[in-house]
């Protein structure tokens, strides 16, 4: 008998559940148990050791972690996040996910889960009294991967495959209609505020947006749920679905791009003067995400493949620059009402940790208010062809800035600066030793 009379008590024919969290990579980790546990489970948490969030990228112990040997590669316990039970709809049978996040044994947040690093940033604004408004721009590639070439998959209704990249096409999303039908109705059982589709410039690419919302930890969960409903219905299709920052070197890659605005206790929007130019406190967050891009750049493109998106000419931001509705500037300024003026950061791939990633930049956002950073002047017209500072152009050089850098102690605790840099600094050497078609298997469902 299910012991819980929540969720689980209105969903009878559940009976399997998952129990995960976030490690460094966005990946999922966790247990499978039977429903008549979930009760237990919901009220106590369950236990992980604490190295299993600190993982490299095929599951693997660091080897030289702290948290492995020299520790006894001791517990954490998990518990369950402020989400609860959500259905698994890309599954065969009726399954339940509960998101948990991790902690020490005396209660104090575990300073190596994303998830909590992002928490202590949040409190950070709201003791100013400040609240993020977050939305997502997620970008995918579906893909027939049964044979080495990667391919489009061949349209369920006209068992053709599509020819090119058709941006904004409609034809294009009625081709996979049944699976973007399935989408919606899956983030709907799973309160994901997908909002528009739309066909992007690759071959097989689509976007979706999240909506706003004004729980920066949700819209980070909402991201990192969706990610994995859409490579797991894929598969459920007939196909795959990946967030690969360049899955193909002829077509553009998948940002992750991120809109941002800040409320005060008053609800008011304080980006906003009612003009188009945005307050002076707009801009000084805009100086702080410029401020801290380089340093952040290893949480924006986290791995290998990720350095190939960010090419000029690409859609990618390569000029650490912003702009007033400039596509070409890392940091964009949106136009319209003057009431929703926001900040919108392109630089991320789509295989970043959303955690890790709304951290840095909200993170980045208030260090540049807090030290009253002053932006450079916007720029106008194509920064590819401008002399403007540059993104770090390899994973390497990011590896090492990143883990320098006294910028990001200032948003991450320095146990999670340790374990990235450890985390990455192992995929990297591992990385290197394959070929170029071992190295898209390895990203392709992972990330």
């Amino acid at each position: 008998m299910i012991q819980n009379a929540g969720w689980l008590g209105e969903h009878p024919e559940v009976k399997t559940i998952r129990v995960a969290a976030a490690d460094l990579n966005g990946q999922a980790r966790g247990k499978r148990m039977s429903a008549r546990f979930a009760g237990k489970v919901e009220q106590e948490g369950t236990r992980f050791p604490l190295s299993v969030l600190n993982l490299d990228i095929w599951g693997e112990d660091i080897e030289d972690s702290p948290l492995v040997f020299e520790t006894g590669d001791q517990d954490g316990v998990l518990l369950p996040t402020e989400r609860g039970f959500t259905p698994m709809p890309w599954l065969e049978g009726p399954t339940a996910l509960l998101p948990m996040w991790m902690f020490m044994e005396d209660g104090r947040p575990f300073d190596g889960d994303p998830r909590q690093a992002l928490a202590r940033v949040v409190e950070r604004y709201k003791a100013r009294g400040l609240t993020p408004v977050v939305a997502t721009e997620l970008e995918f590639y579906i893909v027939d991967d049964s044979s080495r070439q990667l391919r489009v998959p061949r349209s369920p209704r006209s068992g053709k495959r599509r020819p090119g990249a058709e941006t904004l096409a409609l034809r294009a999303l009625d081709a996979f209609d049944a699976f973007f039908t399935d989408l919606y109705e899956a983030c709907e059982e799973m309160d994901i505020p997908a909002d528009t589709a739309i066909s992007e410039a690759g071959l097989g690419q689509f976007e979706i947006n999240l909506v706003y919302s004004a729980d920066a930890l949700k819209a980070a969960d909402d991201a990192w749920l969706f990610k994995l409903l859409v490579k797991g219905l894929a598969r459920k299709h007939g196909f795959a679905a990946s967030f690969m920052a360049k899955p193909y070197e002829d077509y553009a890659g998948n940002g992750m791009h991120t809109h941002f605005s800040l409320l005060n206790e008053a609800g008011e929007n304080v980006f906003d003067d009612g003009s188009s130019a945005g307050t002076d406190l707009m801009r000084h967050a805009i100086a702080g995400c410029l401020h801290a891009m380089a340093d952040s750049a290893l949480i924006f493109a986290p791995h290998g493949n990720s350095f190939d998106r960010l090419v000029a000419g690409s859609h990618a931001p390569t000029r650490m620059c912003w702009g007033y509705d400039n596509r070409t500037a890392a940091v964009r300024v949106p136009g319209g009402a003057s009431k929703a003026r926001r900040i919108e950061h392109r630089v991320s791939g789509g295989d970043v940790n959303p955690h890790l990633m709304i951290a840095a930049i909200l993170g980045a956002a208030l260090i540049g208010m807090d030290d009253t950073l002053k932006a450079p002047p916007p720029i106008t017209g194509n920064a590819y062809a401008q002399n403007l500072p540059e993104m770090p152009g390899d994973w390497g050089t990011a590896i090492d800035t990143f883990a320098a850098s006294a910028l990001m102690r200032r948003i991450f605790p320095e146990q999670l600066v340790r374990n990235l840099t450890l985390t990455k600094r192992q995929e990297f050497r591992d990385w290197a030793e394959l070929t170029p078609e071992e190295q898209v298997e390895l990203y392709l469902d992972t990330v």
